[in-house]
């Protein structure tokens, strides 16, 4: 592994995870190496999602309880980062101002209610992909709570 492989897969999981990794370099080329490296990430993000949904399943709770498991990990696993970022674009977009103001709207560090009523549907429509997908079994529902992690990074590149 080349070494601006290694501080790619560093700037990756040190920018979009909170798993304790020191990021030594903050340069273009680290950063865009980082973003090539997001879906890895977002591979580990997505199996520790599928872990306690399947955990959950195997131990009798209800396919409805694992999908919210598998909901949360990685909304804590990445501070929250797309869903802020979701929020954000969201309160912009549906201010209805022009585009400087919506800006401004978007760097503010509060949510307003279209970003409440996105966060709201956008989990909600998650947690009901990933309870059907549980209902139809523990292997389904990882494999979707992986896959979704992955096609997320996969973005980034």
């Amino acid at each position: 592994m080349t070494s601006l492989n290694s501080h790619g897969l560093r700037f990756a999981f040190g920018t979009l995870t909170v798993l304790p990794v020191r990021v030594t370099r903050w340069d273009r080329e680290a950063a865009r190496a980082g973003m090539l490296c997001a879906p890895l990430a977002g591979l580990v993000v997505g199996v520790f999602a599928a872990v306690p949904g399947a955990l959950l399943l195997w131990g009798g709770a209800g396919p409805l309880l694992a999908a919210v498991a598998s909901a949360a990990v990685p909304a804590a696993l990445t501070r929250g980062l797309h869903l802020d970022g979701l929020a954000d674009t969201a309160d912009g977009l549906g201010s209805g101002k022009p585009a400087e103001d919506a800006l401004r709207i978007m760097k503010q560090s509060d949510i307003g209610p279209f970003g409440v009523i996105t966060l709201l549907f956008v989990l909600l429509a998650q947690v009901a992909a990933l309870q059907r997908l549980y209902a139809e079994g523990w292997a389904q529902g990882a494999v979707a709570a992986v896959a979704s992690a992955v096609v997320a990074r996969l973005a980034l590149t």
